[in-house]
């Protein structure tokens, strides 16, 4: 049996991004809008050294024609999709979003970082 099979999917990197997201949360606490954490997440990148990328545009093609466009929060490393939320609770429609979104821009991997309440909530989706 391969013991590298169930290796996760950028597991360092995700950790790396939850890592930041739990020193944003703590140093400016929760409650806030979705874009300053964005935007600190940004700065925690930057200190860190963590390749990203901010709002980057990409087309959203239905049978052949650009319908519009998807601008995800960040991408971290070339290959993580990161969305910031200030929600009750991530869920189902959340999950369903970053599917999509995985899907259009041809990624694996996206991290929802919830920053509403006192204590970080996240999840890794794989697609």
């Amino acid at each position: 049996m391969n013991a590298n099979k169930h290796e996760l999917l950028f597991k360092e990197e995700v950790f790396q991004i939850v890592g930041c997201a739990m020193e944003v949360l703590n140093t400016l606490g929760h409650g806030l809008l979705e874009k300053p954490y964005e935007n600190a997440l940004v700065v925690e990148f930057k200190l860190r050294g963590i390749p990203w990328a901010q709002q980057p545009r990409f087309p959203v093609i239905y049978k052949s024609v650009n319908v519009g466009e998807y601008i995800p929060d960040l991408i971290a490393f070339d290959s993580i999709i990161v969305d910031a939320k200030t929600i009750e609770k991530i869920g189902n429609n959340e999950r369903a979003q970053i599917i999509n979104y995985l899907k259009i821009i041809g990624l694996r991997v996206g991290v929802i970082l919830n920053f509403k309440h006192a204590k970080l909530e996240w999840e890794r989706i794989v697609l």
